[in-house]
């Protein structure tokens, strides 16, 4: 995993508008957690996982329920 936290963009499960985040790798290879769209406000759940073979991690997002 890289040393630092990683600035990363993921698409709103919502409306589809693009969020900018930040993982921070101190999390773990796999971490969950809700942030609100920055253009709906709708609450969306990221689920990240660490890629080893890419190098990156990888980040699906759901409506919060």
């Amino acid at each position: 995993m890289p040393d630092a936290a990683v600035a990363t963009a993921t698409q709103c499960a919502g409306c589809g508008g693009w969020n900018e985040t930040v993982v921070d790798e101190s999390g773990g290879s796999r971490q969950s957690y809700v942030e609100d769209c920055q253009v709906c406000c709708k609450p969306n759940v990221l689920n990240i996982c660490w890629d080893s073979a890419a190098e990156e991690f990888v980040i699906e997002a759901q409506l919060e329920s």
